[in-house]
């Protein structure tokens, strides 16, 4: 099922241009998967007063930081989120660029924004793609938002 993101309101954008040596992942980046130079780092958070456990309407944020540690500009052209419930059900989300943008990242820029996601169960996950493009050479490529879970109190079976 082809789904548009339907969490806008959630939507927060901010881009950055500060090179910053290569680190280690730590606790504190989050969820963190690197493909081709280009760095994701995503956290999630439980959004308790915007969800209604009695109606099984869970509500969570997500926080994504794409930091481009190539020596090449690149844009981001659209993505592809994979989100599953508690249950199993898998809702396929596919769309122009994030949050209305499709930010372009020269060496040692990055891009972070905010999303948000609803689910019918306490807890889930996602993972998808970023599609991007090498601004000079047009080569496209894919690149990987590392999986993270959706987890609330209400779920006694957390993921982590």
């Amino acid at each position: 099922m082809l789904v548009e993101n339907r969490a806008r309101a959630y939507s927060v954008a901010v881009m950055t241009s500060a090179k910053q040596p290569h680190r280690e992942a730590d606790r504190s980046s989050g969820y963190v998967a690197e493909t081709a130079g280009i760095r994701v780092a995503v956290r999630s958070f439980f959004l308790a007063d915007q969800s209604r456990p009695d109606q099984q309407h869970f509500i969570w944020a997500y926080r994504v930081r794409i930091e481009n540690r190539s020596n090449l500009a690149v844009q981001l052209l659209a993505r592809t989120w994979q989100i599953t419930d508690a249950r199993g059900a898998v809702q396929i989300v596919h769309g122009d660029g994030v949050i209305g943008e499709q930010p372009v990242l020269d060496p040692g820029e990055t891009f972070e924004y905010t999303s948000g996601t609803p689910l019918k169960t306490p807890s889930g996950f996602m993972t998808g793609q970023y599609h991007m493009i090498v601004a000079d050479t047009g080569e496209k490529f894919d690149v990987v938002i590392p999986p993270f879970s959706l987890d609330s109190p209400f779920d006694l079976h957390q993921l982590h």
